[in-house]
This record gives C-alpha cells, structure tokens and sequence, in this order.
C-alpha cells in the first residue's frame, strides 16, 4: 500500500515533459556531433583539426567575442542606472520602459541594419548649407564598430532588461539606497558597491543572453561588412558540411558550460545569502 500511494504521488507527467525537452536539445545535437565525425573514419576529429586550423576562424572568434564584451559593458551601464531610477524614482514610467525595451522584438534586424545604414552612410553636415562637421561613420573601421555595438546593443536589451529589473525585485531598493546614503553614500557608488553585487546573478544571465545574441548574430555583421563569428559559420557552410556542425556543437557546448557556471556563482550565492 505504501508503494502504491508513493507511486500516485509520483510526478510522472512533470518528469514526461522534462524527457521530451531534454530529447529536443539532446538528440540534435547529437545528431551534429555524429555528423561532424563522419567526415574521415581513420581520423575522426578531422573536422574539428580543419576548423581550428583555419586563421579567418580565430580573427572571427576573436571578434565576435570582443563585441560581445562591449556590448555587455555597454548594455550595463545604461540599463542598471535607467531600471534602478525608474524602480526608485519613476516606478509610473515602468510600463512604458518595457514597451519600448520590447521594440527589437517587432522590428527585424534587417529594418534595423538598413536603418543605421541609411542615417549613418551620409555625411553630417551643418543644417540648410552643405559644409560637413563630419564624414560618413560607415567610412571607417572605428565608426563601423560603433554601428554594429549599438545594432547588438538594441538586440540585447530585452533580455538585459528584464533580466536585471527581475533581479531588482528580490532587492530592497529603497532601503538598501537609504542606508547608503544615510553613510555618506553618493549615486555612483550606490550603485557600484551597492545594487549591482546583489544582482549578480541576474546580471550573469543578462550577459550570456547577450554574449550568444552577438556571437550568433549575423545580419548586422554581414551588412555592415564587419568580420564576425555568425556570417563566417554562415559562409562555411555553403562550402563546407564537417567543419560548420563541428564549429557548431563546440559553440553550443560552450554556450552549455557557461550556464554550468552561472549556476554555480548563482547557487554560490544563494548559499551565501542563506547563510546570512
């Protein structure tokens, strides 16, 4: 009788959903890691050996990453300051906030890149005469850069949002804030040494969203003519078959072992937390 009671409380239909979402994820990229290894029996990480070697991959990589890294600092420092005034100050404004920062969903990234192109392709100059203050940003390499990080800026920041205001509300702000100030506290160091160690987490999350918006990402790349990790991966496999599914699953695994260790500085933290 008890095994019969323990078994109807048995969650089977959560733990049928959870098998059905792990085969979703698994069998495919299994399916990928097969492939990839398929190309030469006698050497079955040919593929791998091929793609590591190729230079114009390790450039991409590299900077892809790089973009990733600045537009995560960028993301950052406009967002916390705006989600952390508009929960203390402006809590009416926050609806609007949302809409807006749920814009890049409606608007593809395509109207987006033909956008910056068409603003930012003309020269600047001084209204009603025809001097120019400044050449076209796309006529430079640094100007080009500043396009494409604001391009994955816009991209990232409904996920950069809504991962750093859910992580304000488990934070007193109010009171964390006037207990600051209360110490002599000013803005900048509340919300360096104050707000942002308490949501850590959220802020991890928020950057890995956005570090795999910018690796994957290939239509800003690709119009602006920036060298990137998506429109490479995208113009190999055109060519090739072995070498984009071996890129492809190293990516996803990576992408894997930086939630592995989100989890861990999260749970780190929630322990910590406990604790006190």
């Amino acid at each position: 009788m008890k095994f019969i009671s323990r078994l109807r409380k048995f969650p089977f239909m959560a733990w049928l959903w959870f098998l059905i979402g792990a085969l979703y994820f698994v069998l495919p990229l299994f399916a990928t890691f097969e492939f990839s290894l398929s190309w030469d029996p006698a050497e079955p990480f040919k593929a791998y050996q091929r793609a590591f070697e190729d230079v114009r991959f390790w450039r991409s990589f590299i900077a892809s990453n790089v973009f990733a890294v600045i537009t995560i600092i960028a993301c950052i420092i406009l967002v916390v300051p705006t989600a952390y005034w508009i929960r203390l100050r402006l809590p009416q404004a926050r609806r609007i906030v949302e809409f807006i920062t749920l814009m890049p969903f409606v608007v593809p990234a395509i109207i987006l890149v033909f956008g910056l192109i068409r603003v930012y392709s003309q020269p600047v100059t001084i209204p009603f005469t025809e001097i120019v203050l400044m050449q076209p940003f796309t006529q430079f390499k640094a100007g080009t850069n500043i396009l494409i990080v604001a391009g994955y800026m816009v991209l990232a920041m409904p996920y950069m949002y809504r991962s750093v205001d859910t992580g304000m509300r488990t934070v007193d702000i109010l009171t964390l804030t006037e207990a600051a100030q209360s110490l002599g506290a000013s803005w900048f160091v509340i919300i360096t040494r104050v707000i942002l160690p308490n949501i850590r987490s959220a802020l991890l999350s928020g950057a890995l969203l956005t570090f795999a918006i910018v690796v994957g990402e290939v239509i800003l790349a690709s119009f602006l003519g920036v060298n990137a990790f998506g429109p490479y991966l995208f113009l190999l496999g055109q060519h090739r078959a072995y070498e984009p599914a071996a890129l492809s699953f190293v990516s996803f695994l990576l992408t894997w072992i930086a939630m592995g260790l989100i989890q861990l500085v999260t749970g780190g933290q929630n322990q910590t937390a406990g604790g006190h």
